[in-house]
């Protein structure tokens, strides 16, 4: 038995890495940073890969159940993971295969009917939310949680509506590294454009709420709900840790004429909270005339090198910092 770790599959064995999956119900998904395949002689008998923190498509041969060959591919992963300095571990699979995880010390987080979040620290959401409840208000606490790809007007207008109707908001932006522009620097535009709002905090989100674009579909029958099964995840997670944590009863919104993704995000959201408690207020969209400002119209502008628009777009704090960005890549 051999156990090869690839970063980059091609040719055979990447078909066979294909098949294999396919064999055991799974899609194969080739945004992976590596993959770990264990063969015996010439046959693949297990596999899994991982991106970043993340490890998906992991599957065992079903005709070598049972001889450990899950812990080899999940110890591996855990080595090389920790080589390329990632410290916490996620995964999202099945709820039925939640003993498997369980015996290998992967801890649930949260689940819905068709996905399970799984990580390798024992109630490490636990420990997140309270590292963050030193910034804990009183009062009738909102929250928004937001991308910020990056902060625009309509962001800062959707806050400033947000925080004269409640004694706190919160603001959650999302950590993964995934957008065009660094978490830490949303974090900052974020933290920049709403400082002269009093009750208003930012915080990140930690790993924990992450955007459609990197939500793991390999393993879902239905891919065209994959949204929705994603947009319900979301709302265990937040319903369950951030919203009992903080006091938060409203959540905010903005309305979304452009992407009807999103506009399917804000409708199970608006069917899903108010049930658990949790009121859901959307807000109607900042527009420049008749059109709605967008963080993806400010992208388009920025690469194109379009100061005038981007200024037209965004706060003062936002201009400023991207103008910073640009003159750091700037040799």
């Amino acid at each position: 038995m051999d156990i090869e770790l690839s970063r980059s599959l091609r040719g055979a064995k990447q078909n066979i890495w294909q098949s294999f999956l396919a064999g055991t119900g799974l899609e194969a998904d080739g945004n992976v940073d590596e993959t770990v395949l264990v063969w015996d002689n010439d046959a693949l008998i297990a596999t899994g890969s991982r991106l970043g923190n993340l490890l998906k498509c992991i599957a065992v041969d079903p005709a070598r159940q049972g001889e450990g060959l899950l812990a080899k591919v999940l110890t591996a992963l855990r080595q090389s993971a920790f080589y390329d300095g990632h410290r916490r571990l996620f995964l999202y699979t099945k709820p039925i295969n939640a003993p498997l995880f369980s015996d290998l010390l992967f801890y649930p987080v949260a689940q819905t009917g068709d996905v399970l979040l799984m990580e390798d620290k024992k109630n490490g959401i636990g420990d997140f939310i309270t590292s963050l409840t030193s910034s804990l208000h009183s009062g009738t606490a909102g929250a928004c949680v937001m991308n910020c790809d990056p902060f625009t007007l309509g962001h800062q207008y959707l806050i400033e509506r947000a925080a004269k109707t409640c004694n706190h908001l919160y603001v959650f932006v999302l950590s993964e590294d995934k957008s065009c522009f660094r978490a830490s620097d949303r974090l900052e535009m974020v933290r920049r454009g709403i400082a002269h709002l009093p009750n208003v905090t930012v915080l990140p989100t930690g790993p924990y709420l992450i955007s459609s674009a990197t939500f793991p579909t390999y393993f879902l029958k239905n891919r065209d709900q994959a949204e929705c099964i994603h947009c319900q995840l979301d709302v265990e997670i937040f319903a369950r840790y951030f919203a009992p944590a903080f006091g938060i009863t409203r959540r905010y919104v903005g309305t979304e004429p452009l992407s009807a993704m999103t506009q399917q995000y804000n409708e199970v959201l608006k069917s899903s909270l108010p049930p658990l408690g949790i009121e859901v207020v959307e807000i109607p969209r900042l527009t420049m005339g008749e059109t709605p400002i967008s963080a993806s119209a400010v992208r388009e502008a920025y690469h194109e090198g379009d100061w005038n628009t981007v200024q037209s777009l965004v706060p003062t704090t936002t201009y400023e910092h991207l103008k910073k960005l640009q003159q750091e890549v700037i040799p």
